[in-house]
């Protein structure tokens, strides 16, 4: 399967796969934030777009597109079309330098980069039905308040990610007691109490446990044994995305 990309311009900006390091995540101690499997795995199930060059903008809280300024920090060919207030009141708007083109039934979900943190300005997320636009998209960012924000030339200002949105039409959301599920019950009912005594030593500095640091249930795709069930097979706890390449 391909994610076809056509550039529609003579320098696009650079596309590559997620990555999954964050700067607020190295700055925990121990990295803590990077044992959350959910995170690292939504920071690489996508690709991201590339600044070309670094910039500032500023917004002085008012509605028309002028009240945006942008500077780069040398000059760019082509910069005024790459980011541009189009919209007005705070919003931001990027030109990718492609046009997408997915599967039959895939779309694109276009966003911010997952857990990348900017203060004073947020990401806008689109859904777009690429398998048969025949025309670009943009990405958009809002600016929380008034102020003046930077991207850096590098940093992702597109995250995409692809989607077999039709089949959710399908789908119906049902409420059901765990107690309907015998096998789920057990389940559930002995990992809250691993869970539950595994804080309990945490909290009073156990020795073993303090080492250990954390359950890895979830990280390693295994259930307690005392569930006795097979672990899946499916399970992923770490993604690299393929890179672009000629067609």
């Amino acid at each position: 399967m391909e994610l076809e990309c056509y550039p529609t311009e003579n320098r696009p900006p650079e596309i590559v796969p997620g990555r999954p390091q964050r700067a607020w995540m190295d700055h925990f101690a121990d990295r803590h934030p990077y044992r959350c499997l959910p995170l690292s795995m939504a920071n690489t199930s996508g690709w991201e777009i590339l600044c070309p060059v670094g910039f500032s903008m500023t917004w002085d809280g008012g509605a028309h597109q002028e009240c945006i300024k942008f500077q780069p920090d040398h000059p760019y060919p082509g910069f005024s079309e790459f980011v541009k207030s189009h919209f007005s009141r705070g919003t931001v708007t990027f030109h990718t330098g492609y046009l997408f083109r997915t599967p039959p039934g895939w779309s694109i979900l276009t966003m911010g980069p997952p857990n990348h943190i900017k203060d004073g300005i947020q990401p806008l997320a689109g859904l777009v039905e690429t398998d048969w636009l025949p025309f670009p998209f943009t990405m958009n960012w809002l600016f929380t308040r008034p102020g003046t924000v930077r991207f850096e030339k590098g940093e992702p200002f597109c995250f995409i990610m692809m989607i077999q949105d039709k089949a959710m039409d399908n789908v119906q959301p049902v409420i059901r007691s765990m107690n309907s599920n015998l096998d789920l019950r057990r389940q559930y009912d002995v990992w809250a109490e691993k869970r539950s005594e595994f804080n309990s030593l945490i909290f009073k500095r156990d020795p073993e446990a303090t080492k250990e640091a954390w359950q890895r249930f979830y990280f390693k795709g295994e259930y307690p044994e005392e569930v006795a069930a097979e672990a899946p097979s499916h399970h992923v706890n770490k993604r690299r995305l393929k890179a672009p390449k000629l067609g």
